[in-house]
C-alpha cells in the first residue's frame, strides 16, 4: 500500500512537472518567432481599427512609434526588436491611399539596414498583435517609453482601445495543482 502511495505522489509530482514546463514553453515563445517574416514592407497602408484609421502594413498590420526615439533614430534593438520587430524597408517605398508620401522616408539602423520611417518616427509592429486591425501593443510601457499607434499625419495616437481593443499584451494560464497523500 505504502508503495502505491509513493508512485502515486511522483507520478503526480511529475504531471505537475510537466504541466508547468508546457505552460512556460507556450507563455514565453520567442518573440522573434511570433514575428518572423513580417517586419518589411515596401508599402505603408491606413488600416481601420477601433482607434479609427492608423498606419499599418499592406497586410494590415499595425505599425507603432516608440517615444524614447529621438531625432528619427531608433533607441529599439535586442530585447527590445525582438518584441517590436522594426519596420524594414524592402523595394521602393510606395505611400497607400490617405498616407502621405512625403513623411514616408527612411533611417539607418546599428546593422546599417534602413528603417521605414513615418513624419521622423522609426516605425514597429508588435510581435504579440495576431493579425490585422489589432491594437494589443497601444499604450504599452516597455523598454524605457511608451507605444502607440500612429495617424496619418504621423502624430500618436494616446486614446486607449475600447474595451476588448487589446491593451495589455499579456498571456494568462493557469497551472494544474495535484493533491498529495
Amino acid at each position: 500500500m505504502l508503495k502505491r502511495i509513493v508512485l502515486v505522489a511522483a507520478l503526480g509530482v511529475a504531471l505537475a512537472a510537466a504541466g508547468v514546463a508546457a505552460a512556460a514553453a507556450v507563455t514565453h515563445q520567442s518573440p522573434r518567432s511570433l514575428a518572423a517574416g513580417s517586419a518589411t514592407a515596401g508599402r505603408v497602408t491606413l488600416h481601420k481599427t477601433a482607434l479609427g484609421k492608423v498606419l499599418a502594413t499592406s497586410s494590415g498590420r499595425t505599425l507603432y512609434l516608440f517615444m524614447k526615439d529621438k531625432n528619427g533614430h531608433s533607441a529599439c534593438y535586442g530585447q527590445c526588436a525582438g518584441y517590436w520587430p522594426p519596420l524594414m524597408k524592402k523595394g521602393a517605398l510606395r505611400a497607400g491611399p490617405g498616407v502621405k508620401a512625403k513623411l514616408l522616408g527612411t533611417t539607418k539602423r546599428k546593422n546599417g539596414k534602413r528603417q521605414v520611417t513615418y513624419h521622423g518616427h522609426p516605425l514597429y509592429l508588435y510581435s504579440l498583435d495576431g493579425g490585422a486591425g489589432q491594437l494589443e501593443g497601444q499604450r504599452q510601457n516597455n523598454f524605457g517609453g511608451k507605444w502607440y499607434v500612429v495617424s496619418a499625419a504621423g502624430r500618436a495616437i494616446k486614446a486607449a482601445p475600447p474595451a476588448g481593443g487589446g491593451t495589455t499584451g499579456t498571456t494568462t494560464y493557469t497551472v494544474p495543482t495535484y493533491p498529495y497523500p
